[in-house]
Parts: C-alpha cells; structure tokens; sequence
C-alpha cells in the first residue's frame, strides 16, 4: 500500500525568518489522520533565513534527527555541546531524559535549508547525547546510504551512520538519470520515501520534487529516476 503526498498538500507556515512544511501534526497544525507515521513523529522541511533561528527549547524522549540541504546550521545544547552542520553531514540528537537546545543560521547572508526529523525511541530514560558526522557525495551517489540507524548490523557496516535508539534507519541516495536503486521491505516493515530533489518513478508511481510517500505491506521498492534525484528513504517498524 502506497499513500502519495504532493508537495503542495503538504502544511506550510510562514514568519518573517522561518518557512517551513509539516508533514505531520506539529505545534499549533492539528490533523488526527496525520499524526504519525510508526515510530516517526515529526518530518519538518525547514527554511530559515539569515541570522534567524530556534531559542534554547527543551525536549524530552525523542530521537531528533537533523538533515542540511544547503547553507549551514548551528546546534547549542544544555550538554555543552555546539557544532555547524551543513550539507554532507548529518546530526543526532537523543534528548532522552531531557536536554534543552537552540539552532540557529549562523550566515549573515545565506538562508539554511534542511530536514529535522523526530523518532521516538525504543528505549526511555536514556542520557542526552549529540552527534554529528560527515558522508561524501560519491558515498550516496547510486546507492542507498545508511546515514543514521539503530539496527546494529548497519552501525557496524556503515561508521559514518549516526546512532538512534529505534530500530529505523535512514538511507540518503542521489540518483543520475535513469538510475536504478532498490530496497526490500521485510515483513511487517514500513517505509517513508521524502523527494528531495529531482523525479523518480517507483512501484507504478511517481515522485517530484517536495513529494512524500507512506509505504506498508509491500515486499520491496524500485527507484527509477527519470531527471537527476536526491532521495530520502527511512525504514521503519
């Protein structure tokens, strides 16, 4: 069963600094049909413009994963952390028992662009911790690459896949045109396909630019892209 999002159906809200689409239900945006996906609770496609940003927030249990497009994004934490991340990089967030955050676009002149993602985890009660990590391009190019994950067999093949307590993973590909990438979905499994760029034809049906698709009972998926493609494939329980 395949459920297709077009990019304009998705919530957008807009402030002077901020513009963003929500893809599930999130702060004041309230759709009981919409509220999560399995495990996957937040999916935020995120604009925020220069010098603007999120204030110090707290969270509580909630694996939050962060995914630059383009420019720059920078992360303060309650833990003493801090770190810039940008696109080819990934970042992890486990608030765990409860950690409080900013983030914020630290260029005068250049929007950020990027995905944050929210899991709840499987297990409760863990320690805050951060994370961040570096990919190449080539490392994604007509592949699925793991870039977070909490299915050990994965974190010990893949060092550069940041670590989340839940079982899901996420693969990031960028496809040429006409490329070809495939995944099995194991029974009872789930999936969530995001296009990030690009036109990719899968399963009998297609994903533009902006698009979603929610995935359950299907044994495996075939990606075709029909223009150059940037994809964002989660696998989930």
């Amino acid at each position: 069963m395949i459920q297709i999002t077009k990019s304009d159906q998705r919530y957008h809200f807009e402030t002077d600094w901020l513009s963003t689409f929500w893809h599930f239900s999130f702060d004041h945006y309230y759709d009981p049909a919409n509220v999560s996906f399995g495990p996957l609770r937040v999916f935020n496609d995120d604009v925020v413009q220069p010098a603007g940003g999120f204030p110090m927030h707290p969270h509580r249990e909630m694996e939050i994963v962060t995914i630059p497009i383009s420019g720059r994004l920078e992360h303060r934490d309650s833990e003493g952390n801090r770190g810039v991340v940008g696109p080819n990089e990934i970042q992890r967030m486990s608030a765990g028992t409860g950690i409080t955050h900013s983030e914020s676009n630290p260029s005068r002149n250049e929007p950020v662009h990027f995905l944050q993602i929210w899991v709840q985890p499987a297990v409760r009660g863990v320690k805050p911790s951060w994370e961040q990590k570096s990919f190449s391009p080539e490392a994604r190019c007509g592949v699925l690459l793991p870039v977070a994950s909490g299915q050990k067999g994965i974190q010990k093949a893949q060092q550069g896949a940041v670590e989340i307590h839940q079982d899901v993973t996420f693969y990031l590909s960028s496809l040429p045109a006409k490329e070809k990438v495939g995944q099995e979905l194991k029974k009872g499994r789930r999936a969530y396909a995001f296009l990030i760029d690009g036109q990719v034809n899968f399963n009998g049906n297609t994903l533009a630019k902006g698009d979603v698709a929610k995935i359950s009972e299907e044994s495996g998926l075939n990606f075709e892209a029909q223009k150059p493609a940037e994809l964002l494939l989660i696998d989930l329980p």
